[in-house]
């Protein structure tokens, strides 16, 4: 019950919301680092993804890069990568883009994976289907297989941005800031109002997000069923 009251009381206190190390700029900074590390992850898995699924070649490195995303731990790839990147920029270069990589990283092995994946399970008489009729293997991927594949593409997607909401606290061991600042400073400090303030901050906006993609991922499922039906 103290913990909580610790964490409600740290919740109430004005000044834990206003200026940079307030809850609302720390959000948006961890929002803005999740959403850019997504994007440069799908827009590097994506069309991977989708060339694998569609031509079925290159299978075997598709799973040879998903496994060797996960592998890496990101503690491990932001420590490996600070050394390059403060060289290019000694203030930035020490924890936001190294944990931008780091992030982008585990990022693209679901996203290649479900991209591949959601592809190549597309009902191969549909794809059949559409070509007879004298489409090109271009419109027969945006066309057909897109389309029927978007639910389990969005799900990849979906499973990258929780993991890197939760991951992306690791960056405050660098002096990032964003939410995991209120967790590494809660450990340092002693104060465990702030650390599970953090905690609880970070697993909200994970929930939040995967919330909202999963309602979008039914919603885009909805068609698809349709047209089965």
């Amino acid at each position: 019950m103290d913990l909580v009251s610790a964490v409600v009381t740290w919740f109430a206190d004005p000044a834990h919301w206003t200026g940079q190390n307030g809850v609302p700029y720390r959000l948006f900074q961890h929002v803005g680092i999740s959403l850019v590390s997504v994007l440069i992850a799908a827009t590097i898995a994506l069309p991977l993804g989708l060339y694998i699924g569609h031509t079925r070649r290159g299978q075997a490195l598709a799973v040879n890069l998903a496994n060797v995303g996960r592998a890496i731990p990101s503690l491990a790839a932001i420590a490996i990568v600070v050394p390059f990147t403060q060289m290019l920029d000694p203030t930035l270069g020490f924890n936001l883009y190294p944990t931008v990589i780091a992030m982008i990283v585990l990022a693209v092995p679901p996203i290649l994976v479900n991209a591949y994946a959601g592809v190549a399970g597309v009902d191969a008489d549909l794809v059949e289907s559409a070509r007879g009729m004298g489409l090109t293997e271009r419109q027969v991927l945006a066309r057909v297989e897109i389309p029927v594949a978007i639910p389990v593409i969005v799900g990849g997607i979906r499973s990258a941005s929780v993991q890197v909401i939760a991951t992306a606290t690791l960056g405050a061991i660098y002096g990032l800031g964003a939410l995991g600042g209120f967790i590494v400073e809660g450990v340092a400090q002693n104060d465990n109002g702030r650390l599970f303030a953090g905690v609880v901050l970070v697993a909200l906006l994970a929930l939040l997000a995967e919330g909202a993609l999963a309602l979008v991922e039914r919603r885009l499922a909805a068609p698809v069923v349709a047209r089965g039906s």
